[in-house]
């Protein structure tokens, strides 16, 4: 279903103008009184109390016996609030992060769809590629606004928790208290960049789909079918193509000298996918018939 302007090629209506059509702000707000939003987010705002209860009940995670001398970052959890925030950033990036991404931008348009009200938001008319381009900024806004609630709750819990002092590194050494807030930043736009493959996925496969369920669960799906290609080391050297290959390079953003090849080239890798991706979301819903 086409807009009227784009089927009958008419002059468009006197203060029309598609770029005022289904504004961000509009659309953030449609998006923010949604229950998936606001359960999505007490998930994640809820974890890192989880976490502490955990550690109370059992004790600290180096504290137990018969611990290896080879500590991880798990043990270092209860050093300070940055070492737990961190701690909490390595127990969700694998998965739990996955969700919201795929939740915001495979629920976005296929949404839409499945209630039967696409087909009117064209009809405002609001040009294609505005409503996508719309709906996809403000997918990703709430993806990275639920990556940057998880650690910024952990920082505050854990600093009641567990004090504030410096980042305590399970290979030995600390980071200033001054410089861990600018390195969990560092990590925390990684890991939101090695996720716009899972987005572009969503996204595109929300385009093709009137189930939201089967455009989140898709990307979730093919996003876990990488992890597991990825651990499959007969493929050698073609892993380093595979975006779930690099998702734990932030880690190196946790050293005392700051490396950024692992993370320059697995974000090289998500933004390369993410484009292709996103293009044909755009190139497919352009010429879709809409009839729901």
């Amino acid at each position: 279903m086409s807009t009227a302007a784009e089927v009958t090629g008419a002059p468009e209506a006197p203060g029309y103008r598609a770029r005022h059509t289904l504004p961000l702000r509009v659309e953030a707000v449609r998006q923010l009184r949604r229950r998936r939003t606001l359960l999505m987010g007490g998930v994640l705002a809820a974890l890192p109390f989880i976490l502490i209860i955990a550690f109370a009940i059992g004790g600290t995670p180096d504290g137990g016996p018969g611990g290896g001398s080879r500590l991880t970052l798990m043990d270092t959890a209860t050093a300070s609030a940055a070492n737990f925030a961190a701690t909490c950033l390595f127990v969700s990036a694998g998965f739990l992060l996955v969700v919201p991404v795929a939740l915001f931008c495979g629920d976005t348009v296929a949404s839409e769809a499945s209630w039967s009200s696409l087909r009117y938001l064209l009809a405002a008319p609001v040009p294609r590629a505005r409503l996508l381009w719309s709906k996809l900024v403000v997918a990703l806004g709430f993806s990275l606004a639920a990556m940057v609630l998880l650690p910024l709750v952990a920082l505050a819990a854990g600093a009641a928790a567990y004090g504030w002092g410096p980042l305590e590194l399970p290979t030995g050494g600390a980071l200033a208290t001054g410089d861990t807030v600018p390195r969990l930043a560092l990590v925390v736009a990684f890991i939101f960049v090695s996720q716009l493959v899972t987005a572009g996925l969503a996204f595109w496969l929300s385009t093709k789909t009137d189930a939201p369920l089967g455009a989140v669960g898709g990307a979730v799906g093919l996003t876990i079918v990488g992890n597991v290609l990825d651990a499959v080391t007969a493929l050698g050297s073609w892993r380093d193509f595979l975006p779930a290959h690099w998702q734990f390079a932030w880690a190196d953003a946790l050293q005392p000298g700051l490396e950024w090849g692992g993370m320059v080239k697995g974000a090289a890798v998500s933004v390369a996918y993410a484009l292709i991706l996103f293009a044909l979301a755009f190139r497919g819903f352009s010429r879709k018939d809409i009839v729901s």
